[in-house]
């Protein structure tokens, strides 16, 4: 049997190629349902109050976030002057009416750009790891997603992490390719190599715990709803509603993390819109005792509401359109084996 077949049947019956394929299919379908939220979010955020020349937001639309810096009121890049909205469907019919269809997915290229690599690494690799420490974990099996969906998660933020830095310079100040090279080159040179992972603390904080907390749950939930409605393969309805379960338990619980990090993140990006070289505050715990200090407890779960609404749906469309696109492979391969089965016999 070769190296694939072994990996095709320890993971259920299909290849690490086509893993990929469906981790990437999950990626591209979750950033176009929930990219529109996020750019209305956006939109209603500053007509309330608008965002000051030099400061900045995030956006994120369940997969990634972005560093938006504001010119004059306005962001240079994907948002345009806030309209007069009277809520969330009334924007929506404005933006379209007046901008044009589009317009709701601002912003979009670059979120394809990095969360579908970031995707496929981090789908793929929890699954491999899982089927492998499944076999060697024995009596503790149950356990193996929480642990493969904290490794997989290090390994992919690890990777992604100087791509996410190089994003936010581009985004927070105007610059050519070849000054941006000249400017990672310096720090390279200056700071060494692990200045290209600054910042990667804060988001491991986040996304470690978010990721096996996430991926134990889900696997939990899954197998119940699996009982209760008698079925051995779960369904699209089961892997839905498990993945938004496990979604909004994880982002809950590590919701002030998700505070320091887009502080930070903000910090960041306003510091380089303004060519100030100094260090963002300091460690994640001396933000959040500062938060608490300042704004009490309260404070770290800051946008709770936001965040669940967000990432729930988000969670819930990328593992079940994973889940989808896993089963479709695995009947292909299955159709594909019997075939010369059937052939012989006739």
């Amino acid at each position: 049997m070769s190296g694939q077949s072994l990996s095709s049947s320890a993971n259920g019956g299909i290849t690490p190629l086509q893993q990929m394929v469906a981790s990437c299919s999950g990626a591209l379908l979750t950033s176009l349902f929930v990219t529109p939220l996020d750019v209305v979010k956006i939109r209603l955020q500053a007509q309330k109050s608008p965002f000051p020349k030099g400061k900045c937001f995030v956006y994120c639309n369940g997969l990634m976030d972005h560093i938006c810096v504001c010119e004059n009121g306005n962001s240079k890049a994907w948002y345009k002057a806030p309209g007069h909205f009277n809520g969330t469907l009334d924007a929506f019919v404005k933006i379209i009416r007046q901008e044009g269809i589009k317009s709701l997915w601002s912003g979009l290229p670059p979120t394809l750009v990095m969360a579908i690599p970031a995707t496929v690494i981090y789908f793929t690799c929890y699954d491999q790891l899982c089927a492998a420490l499944r076999l060697r974990m024995g009596d503790y099996s149950q356990e193996a997603p929480l642990v493969a969906g904290a490794t997989a998660r290090v390994g992919s933020a690890t990777v992604i992490s100087p791509l996410e830095l190089i994003r936010t310079k581009l985004q927070s100040q105007k610059q050519s390719y070849r000054e941006l090279t000249a400017c990672i080159r310096s720090a390279v040179e200056t700071e060494g190599w692990l200045s290209l992972w600054r910042g990667l603390g804060p988001t491991l904080y986040r996304d470690v715990p978010f990721s096996a907390m996430y991926w134990y749950n889900y696997e939990k939930s899954k197998g119940w709803l699996c009982e209760q409605y008698n079925t051995r393969e779960p369904t699209l309805t089961i892997t839905f509603l498990s993945g938004a379960l496990s979604g909004s338990i994880a982002s809950i619980i590590t919701l002030p993390f998700d505070v320091v990090k887009t502080r930070r993140q903000v910090e960041l990006g306003e510091l380089q819109a303004k060519n100030l070289s100094h260090e963002v505050s300091s460690s994640t715990f001396s933000v959040m005792s500062r938060i608490v200090a300042q704004e009490g407890v309260g404070g770290l779960f800051a946008g709770f509401i936001p965040r669940l609404i967000k990432v729930a749906p988000a969670c819930a469309i990328m593992i079940s359109t994973y889940e989808f696109g896993k089963a479709f492979f695995r009947k292909h391969n299955q159709e594909r084996m019997l075939m010369p089965l059937q052939t012989s016999n006739t």
